[in-house]
C-alpha cells in the first residue's frame, strides 16, 4: 500500500495510531476509556482488519483482561479500605517510626509506604499515609521532604513493580509470567531502587528544597490517632502480607512437588491471585472490622463505597486489554517483535524504552503498561530463553519514567506538599526517573543471574 511493504504500513499504521492516542489524551483531554477504544477502532480498521474481526478483537482483549485484573482490583481495593478505616497502616508506621528514631525517620517512612503500598493503588496509600507525613514532621521537625519523598519512592516501586498490583498482574497475563517469580524478583528489585530513589535522594534534595506544608492540610489531616484503638502490629502484617505469602508458596509448591500431588493442587487454589487476595480480605473483615468493634453493616457501606473510585481505572485497563489485542490481532506485534530480533535489541531493554516512551507521552503508568506489553510480547515467542517476569519487570519500571503536568500523580504531590510546579520537578519527577532508570539497572544485573 502507498508503495511500502505491508509490514512497512503496520509499522506505520501502529505509529501514527499510537501518536493519535497521545494527542487525543493529552491535546484534546479526552478520557483514556474512550480514546483507547477509538485508537483501537482505527488500527484495527486501518490495518484491512474485517469489522467484525476488529469488534471480535475489542471484546476478545477487553473481556480477557478484565476477567482477571477486573477480580483483582475490587478485592484489592476492599482490602485496602478496611486497612485505612481500621488505622492498621498508621499502626505500621508507627512501629518501624519508634524503631528507626527521630534521625532515621525517612527511612521509617520508606518501609512503611513499601510494606503498606503492597495491597494499595499509589493514590489510596497516598491519601492514606499522608497524615502521618505532617505528623511525623511537626513531632520531630525534620523537613516534609526529607519525609515525604521516601515515602512516595516506596509507594510508587510497589505499584509499579510487585504484584498484586494491577500494572504488573496485567504484564503478567500478557507475557504468560510466573506471579509467585514475579513477586520475588519484583521484591529484590523494588526495595534497593526504592531505598536509592527515596531515603537517599530525599535526604538529599531536601538540603535545598525543605518544604512548607500548606497548614490548611495539616490542620485537617494531621490529627493523631489513639494508639489503643489500632490492630496490632503483627495482625495488620499478617492481614496484609498473607496474599504475597499465599502466591509466593504457591510457587514454591510448583517448584518441589510433582504434577498432580493433592498438596501442591490445593496450593495451586489457595496461591492463585484471586483466592489469596480473598482469603485476605475475609480474614481483614474480622482483624480490620470485627475485631475492631465494626458492626456488619458499617463493614458492607465501607466495602460497597471503596469500589465507586476502581469504576474508571477499571475501564481504562479493559479499554487497554482490547488496544493491545488490536495490536496482536492486526500483525503489527509480530512486525516490532521481527525488528527486535533482527536489530538484536535486549527484550529487557525494548519493553523499558516502549513503556517510558508512552508514560511519557500519554502521563498514564497504566497505559504504558498495557501498551508497552502488547507491542513487545510477540519477541517473547521469538527470542528463546527471555525471561518473562523480568520483562514484566521491565514493562512496570518504564511505566514510572518522568512523571510530569499531564500526570494526576504529580498535581496531587504538588498540592498536598505546597510545592511550586519548578520544586515538584526537582523533587517528585527526580525521584520516579531515578526509580525507573535503577529499577531498570538492578533488572539487567538480576538477568544475569536468573
Amino acid at each position: 500500500m502507498f508503495g511500502m511493504s505491508h509490514e512497512t504500513f503496520l509499522l506505520l499504521d501502529a505509529v501514527v495510531t499510537v501518536i493519535g492516542l497521545i494527542v487525543l489524551i493529552t491535546k484534546f483531554k479526552f478520557h483514556p476509556f474512550i480514546a483507547l477504544i477509538i485508537a483501537a477502532a482505527f488500527l484495527g480498521l486501518t490495518s484491512g482488519m474485517p469489522i467484525g474481526t476488529v469488534i471480535k478483537a475489542f471484546q476478545d482483549g477487553f473481556g480477557g483482561v478484565l476477567g482477571f485484573v477486573g477480580i483483582i482490583l475490587a478485592l484489592g481495593t476492599m482490602l485496602g479500605k478496611m486497612m485505612a478505616e481500621s488505622g492498621g497502616a498508621d499502626q505500621i508506621a508507627q512501629t518501624l517510626i519508634r524503631a528507626f528514631g527521630k534521625d532515621k525517620v525517612q527511612w521509617a517512612m520508606m518501609f512503611a509506604a513499601f510494606l503498606v503500598g503492597i495491597p494499595l493503588f499509589f493514590e489510596i496509600g497516598f491519601v492514606l499515609l499522608i497524615p502521618l507525613v505532617f505528623i511525623v514532621a511537626r513531632r520531630t521537625g525534620v523537613s516534609i521532604i526529607k519525609i515525604g519523598i521516601p515515602l512516595l519512592a516506596g509507594l510508587s516501586a510497589v505499584h509499579g513493580l510487585v504484584p498484586p498490583h494491577p500494572g504488573p498482574l496485567l504484564a503478567i497475563g500478557v507475557f504468560g509470567a510466573d506471579i509467585g517469580k514475579t513477586i520475588l524478583y519484583g521484591l529484590i528489585v523494588a526495595l534497593p531502587t526504592a531505598i536509592i530513589a527515596g531515603p537517599i535522594y530525599g535526604t538529599f534534595i531536601a538540603k535545598y528544597i525543605p518544604g512548607h506544608p500548606n497548614q490548611e492540610l495539616v490542620d485537617q489531616l494531621a490529627r493523631e490517632p489513639d494508639s489503643a484503638d489500632l490492630p496490632s502490629f503483627s495482625i495488620t502484617l499478617i492481614t496484609v502480607l498473607l496474599p504475597v505469602f499465599l502466591m509466593l508458596l504457591k510457587t514454591f509448591a510448583d517448584v518441589v512437588l510433582p504434577e498432580g500431588n493433592l498438596a501442591r493442587s490445593f496450593m495451586d487454589l489457595v496461591g492463585h491471585p484471586i483466592s489469596a487476595l480473598l482469603l485476605a480480605l475475609l480474614l481483614s473483615l474480622y482483624t480490620f472490622g470485627h475485631k475492631q468493634g465494626m458492626g456488619s453493616n458499617k463493614i458492607l457501606k465501607l466495602l460497597d463505597a471503596s469500589l465507586a473510585p476502581t469504576a474508571a481505572i477499571i475501564l481504562i485497563i479493559g479499554a487497554g486489554g482490547g488496544f493491545k489485542q488490536m495490536l496482536v490481532t492486526s500483525g503489527v506485534g509480530d512486525v516490532i517483535g521481527h525488528m527486535a530480533v533482527n536489530a538484536q535489541i535486549s527484550p529487557i531493554l525494548l519493553a523499558w524504552l516502549v513503556a517510558a516512551v508512552i508514560r511519557i507521552a500519554t502521563g498514564s503508568a497504566t497505559v504504558a503498561t498495557i501498551t508497552g506489553a502488547g507491542i513487545v510480547v510477540p519477541v517473547v515467542g521469538m527470542i528463546p530463553g527471555v525471561n518473562r517476569e523480568l520483562l514484566v519487570l521491565a514493562t512496570g519500571a518504564g511505566s514510572l519514567i518522568l512523571s510530569h503536568v499531564n500526570d494526576a500523580g504529580f498535581w496531587l504531590v504538588k498540592q498536598y506538599f505546597n510545592m511550586t510546579v519548578a520544586e515538584t520537578f526537582k523533587t517528585w519527577t527526580a525521584m520516579e526517573t531515578i526509580l525507573s532508570i535503577v529499577a531498570l539497572g538492578f533488572i539487567l544485573l538480576l538477568s544475569m543471574f536468573v
